[in-house]
């Protein structure tokens, strides 16, 4: 009961910033000049064209009661269909876009992960030294430089120059998909990698200088299980919380990386929705997205007590 309360208390919160946020959509939507009928009828449509259109995707009726009806038919993942093209359901749209988004974000976060861990370790172990000054620098880069940046620079270089990887996505794919993949996930990663890194190597720091490390020393433990058993072990957990943040931000992250190598993800037919004014797709994806980074965080909220009993006798 202890565990279960505080599980229920944070789902619940999240639901409340799921509709918290999608009603901000709707009403941005609603007051925005334009909209979706305007869109589909085109330029030089007649005014009578216009409205046949709003009336078929039903936006002559008041804005509260569409939305209403929205939280209701979502809360059963219903999200309506698509006002273009074929007039798809927009579940049918998640359904074949969400998987090459999650993929993209999960292979971002294990690069991230992998890699920033491991330097952050070495800066810490060689703290002040070449090595360390050197992590450091990257991760500043990592940090400073944006993926607007990074994506055309790595694209010249790998792509332009050296012409080893594909520059964007094609239905028939000429290569194994890791090549396709290379690219996007490598700038989705970067970010987080730097954060990881400087984190990582601030909690050793901090670790390595605790009592307990200098009675191993004293009793003779090995460096590398020294390191890695006993200093990383106790400073890993607030790079779970970091990795379990920076997670939830790669899933809308991915968005504009999606959009650049036109990648048939989840975010590219966001994007793509909020330009023509396609808000059944829009909110399916915010509230798709919105629903995976909240489950992510309490998942990891449920790991570190399991992972450090100091903070399960805390909570108790």
């Amino acid at each position: 009961m202890r565990v279960a309360k505080p599980i229920l208390l944070r789902l619940l919160f999240g639901l409340l910033s799921l509709i918290f946020v999608s009603f901000v959509t709707f009403v941005a939507d609603e007051i925005a000049p334009g909209d979706a009928a305007t869109m589909a009828a085109g330029d030089k449509a007649t005014p009578e064209t216009v409205e046949r259109l709003r009336h078929q995707f039903g936006l002559d009726r008041p804005w509260p009661i569409r939305y209403v009806e929205f939280l209701g038919k979502a809360s059963h993942g219903d999200f309506g269909e698509s006002y273009f093209g074929t007039r798809e359901k927009v579940s049918d749209i998640v359904k074949r876009t969400l998987p090459m988004t999650a993929k993209l974000a999960c292979l971002a976060i294990l690069l991230a992960s992998g890699v920033g861990i491991l330097l952050g370790t070495l800066a810490a172990v060689y703290k002040n030294r070449f090595a360390d000054r050197g992590v450091l620098t990257i991760s500043t880069l990592g940090v400073t430089v944006p993926n607007f940046v990074l994506a055309p620079l790595l694209v010249f270089i790998f792509v332009i120059k050296l012409d080893v990887l594909p520059l964007t996505w094609v239905t028939e794919l000429k290569a194994p998909e890791i090549y396709y993949l290379i690219l996007p996930v490598c700038i989705l990663a970067a970010r987080p990698m730097a954060l990881i890194t400087r984190l990582t190597r601030a909690t050793m720091i901090d670790t390595m200088q605790q009592e307990f490390i200098r009675t191993a020393v004293a009793k003779g433990v090995p460096r590398r299980r020294l390191i890695f058993r006993h200093a990383l072990r106790n400073a890993i957990l607030p790079v779970i919380t970091a990795i379990g943040t920076s997670f939830g931000f790669l899933l809308t992250g991915s968005f504009v990386i999606e959009r650049y190598f036109v990648m048939p993800g989840l975010g590219s037919a966001t994007i793509e929705a909020i330009q023509q004014g396609n808000m059944p797709v829009v909110q399916a994806g915010i509230m798709i997205t919105g629903s995976m980074f909240i489950l992510l965080n309490l998942f990891v909220d449920i790991l570190l007590p399991i992972l450090d009993p100091r903070i399960r006798e805390s909570q108790i």
